[in-house]
């Protein structure tokens, strides 16, 4: 039988148990980039985008060889969509919805920057071609026109140790877990000796 626990209901009850934010917490949310928030940003070659539709709510890394994504001026940013697996959960979302939230984080930092605001994606030939590498092309461009911008505090970041250590080892493999979503029909070992190959034919 499941637990039944405690929920709280109200944001009277929320705000009571925790208190009121801290005045440097509410002060360092800007609505545009400023030079500082846009010198972290494009030192940024990996975030997670958050967005929400019909179906719920999606998040989903995105990663670059160089900055993640492009300032287009300081209310805009622009994020190439690669081709992947084509499930197209964050797309879908932001072409029915729109919302998005994107959170920035730079390998050896304890801090990330956070964005809030409105997204669209675009097929244009004008911003595809802005993000072109080696001969290829995203296949759409995601807009991101930005509410706030925000730092956030490093405590997660410190008590995980994200940066200090190598917790893989003995971890299940992308093929182990389709083996085990398919019963057994994708052989987990033939998927990932073949990983390594098709990722370097589908990387941009």
């Amino acid at each position: 039988m499941t637990e039944s626990y405690r929920k709280l209901e109200t944001l009277e009850d929320l705000e009571a148990l925790y208190g009121a934010p801290s005045d440097a917490a509410l002060r360092k949310v800007a609505p545009r980039l400023t030079p500082l928030y846009r010198r972290w940003i494009m030192a940024s070659r990996f975030c997670v985008i958050s967005t929400v539709g019909e179906e719920g709510c999606d998040a989903s890394p995105r990663g670059d060889d160089g900055p993640v994504v492009e300032i287009l001026d300081d209310r805009t940013l622009l994020m190439p969509d690669w081709r992947g697996n084509n499930r197209l959960d964050s797309l879908r979302n932001i072409v029915r919805d729109g919302r998005i939230a994107v959170m920035f984080m730079v390998p050896g930092d304890k801090m990330v920057v956070r964005v809030n605001g409105r997204a669209w994606v675009s097929d244009d030939a004008r911003l595809c071609e802005r993000f072109e590498q080696k001969g290829r092309l995203p296949a759409t461009v995601i807009g991101i026109d930005l509410a706030e911008v925000y730092a956030q505090c490093p405590k997660s970041l410190l008590r995980a140790g994200i940066w200090n250590r190598d917790d893989s080892a003995g971890l299940p493999t992308l093929g182990e877990f389709l083996a085990e979503m398919t019963e057994g029909e994708i052989a987990a070992r033939d998927y990932d000796e073949k990983l390594p190959e098709r990722l370097n034919k589908t990387l941009w």
